[in-house]
């Protein structure tokens, strides 16, 4: 008898992504293919969204690459020291963040909701870190 498993391609349909993957406050994370519900095993793709002036805690996501795609709205991501750091993008922009590395993901808009493509490898891995008050957070400012 062979062990072999066949391993096919799979299709999350629109509505039945996986939502059961690591969170971190404002931002809502749902995988369309990671290890927890297809045959994957060392990537992490799924849809990220911030409601309008919504913001995620401080994480980082361990050793993690990720990698983002911005689909629609306006986003930033503070770092660095105190968080004092930050890069913007809109629609259309690609971001590289670093493993280990600490940020908030913050949407720009109190009326437009932002919504990512992201993709990790190997996994959605998500270490919350203790929150920071709003104000320490350049130009951010809550729906």
């Amino acid at each position: 008898m062979s062990t072999d498993v066949k391993v096919v391609p799979v299709v999350t349909r629109k509505g039945e992504e996986h939502g059961g993957t690591g969170q971190s406050g404002g931002a809502v994370r749902v995988s369309g293919v990671s290890p927890q519900h297809t045959p994957a095993t060392r990537i992490w793709f799924g849809r990220v969204s911030n409601e309008p002036g919504y913001r995620s805690l401080p994480h980082h996501h361990g050793e993690a690459e990720t990698g983002g795609y911005v689909l629609r709205g306006a986003g930033r991501i503070y770092f660095g020291e105190g968080y004092a750091e930050h890069l913007d993008m809109t629609e259309g922009d690609f971001v590289f963040v670093p493993p280990w590395m600490p940020h908030v993901e913050a949407n720009m808009s109190t009326t437009e909701e932002l919504v990512w493509l992201t993709c990790r490898t190997p996994d959605n891995i998500v270490v919350n870190l203790d929150d920071v008050d709003d104000a320490t957070l350049a130009g951010y400012r809550r729906a």
